[in-house]
Parts: structure tokens; C-alpha cells; sequence
């Protein structure tokens, strides 16, 4: 017969097991590192990206809060095409929107909403 205590035990070990490798740091390259820190230039940049003047985002200062916060991207954009999507257009997902259609105003250049985009996945 099986002990439900045990196996209560057991389960509760793997998922802090998982949660605990889930947390764990991913190794980034030096140039990703340096495509990452361009994108966060672009998005804390007042006359770029200006991210931070609708979404709170870590290290960033005067943030505003018309946008969600800008934290766990990869689990709320698993696809990282769709967040290229969301950032180039968001019109696209969501007519009705007040974020700045990055791409199709040519406020931010195609390479520069790819370095957003990584800068945003990493956060």
C-alpha cells in the first residue's frame, strides 16, 4: 500500500526541484549581453523607445502606469515573435490600443525593435 504522505513529500521535493531550476540564471553570451544592453538604452531612451513612460520596468526611473509592468516577459510571451509583434505594431492584437505603433511610424528601426524585443524577453 502506498503512504499519501510520502508521496505528498516526494511531489512537493519535485516542484521545488522545478521551481528551483526554473529561477536558475541563464548563461547569456557577451554579445547578446551587448544586443540586451542596447535594447535597454532604446527602451529607457525619452526620444527612442520611452518604454518608461507607460510601463514600470526595473532600474528605471519617472516609470508610468497606463501599461502593465513590464516583468516575466518570457512566461507572458512565451513566443518571442509575438512580442516583436506586439512591440512593432500592438495595434495588430489589440485595435483599440494607446501604444505607439513603434515600426509602422518608423519611431524605432527595425534592428532597434529587435534589440528592444531582446531587452524586454530578458526581463
Amino acid at each position: 500500500m502506498r503512504n499519501p504522505a510520502k508521496l505528498v513529500s516526494s511531489a512537493a521535493s519535485v516542484i521545488a526541484v522545478l521551481g528551483t531550476l526554473a529561477l536558475a540564471p541563464v548563461a547569456v553570451s557577451a554579445e547578446e549581453s551587448s544586443v540586451i544592453d542596447e535594447g535597454k538604452k532604446l527602451a529607457f531612451d525619452r526620444k527612442k523607445g520611452n518604454c518608461l513612460a507607460c510601463h514600470q520596468i526595473a532600474g528605471g526611473d519617472m516609470a508610468g502606469n497606463i501599461g502593465p509592468p513590464l516583468i516575466a516577459m518570457k512566461a507572458r510571451f512565451p513566443d518571442k515573435a509575438k512580442l516583436r509583434e506586439q512591440i512593432y505594431d500592438a495595434r495588430i492584437a489589440n485595435p483599440n490600443t494607446i501604444m505607439i505603433p513603434f515600426g509602422p511610424h518608423q519611431v524605432l528601426s527595425e534592428s532597434e525593435i529587435d534589440k528592444v524585443v531582446e531587452y524586454i524577453y530578458s526581463l
